[in-house]
């Protein structure tokens, strides 16, 4: 599409209504144009009953979700308070989504967290709601365990963090190997004391 074609001469070029949903996060007409152009060179026709809200609505509205804009808007408040907590806070078996940044794909799978608190501890639905957040971004698994970790190491000043996901990618389940198996990953912030490593170590079994 050159400068001077719109959205509006393309719907008209496919037969279609130009729609253009309200949405900062995102640029619309370059999403709907990217995924028509996308169904077009594999032979599909963009004006199909199945596939016309497709390009104009669904796709841009997806990634939409992994928006930079959309992604600061929705960030969790890590609103910490005081408690007589000794130890580690685990909380395991977090659903995760996010996005695999090589093929845009989705994995998807679970998260395990743990941190050593300063004596302020975060609610623990903040916590599966960093895990959420986090995955809202085209990213690899090892980055994505990395980030949530020291997300949440700076969050909470956390002496010691701990995150291990476990995935399933569709980008090996559907291509290439066409095999699905789970991808583990693990990160660690800070100095956690092996008793605590073990600890967390066996929550995560327990879950299993």
């Amino acid at each position: 599409m050159t400068d001077e074609t719109t959205m509006e001469d393309a719907a008209e070029a496919t037969n279609a209504p130009a729609t253009v949903p309200d949405g900062e996060g995102i640029d619309w007409e370059k999403a709907q144009e990217g995924t028509r152009l996308l169904l077009e060179s594999i032979g599909e026709d963009p004006t199909a009953d199945g596939l016309e809200a497709t390009w104009q609505r669904r796709v841009p509205a997806l990634f939409e979700t992994f928006s930079e804009a959309n992604r600061e808007a929705e960030k969790p408040t890590m609103r910490t308070f005081e408690a007589d907590q000794e130890g580690l806070v685990v909380k395991t078996g977090i659903p995760v989504y996010s996005l695999c940044e090589h093929h845009l794909l989705p994995y998807h799978g679970t998260a395990h967290v743990a941190y050593r608190p300063d004596e302020r501890v975060v609610g623990l639905s903040k916590l599966v709601r960093y895990v959420r957040w986090q995955g809202r971004k085209p990213s690899m698994q090892e980055r994505l365990t990395r980030d949530i970790a020291d997300g949440l190491a700076a969050e909470l000043d956390a002496a010691a963090v701990l995150v291990e996901i476990e995935a399933t990618h569709m980008c090996e389940a559907m291509r290439g190997v066409e095999t699905a198996t789970t991808t583990t990953t693990r990160s660690v912030v800070g100095s956690p004391t092996t008793t605590e490593r073990e600890r967390f170590t066996d929550a995560v079994k327990k879950h299993e």
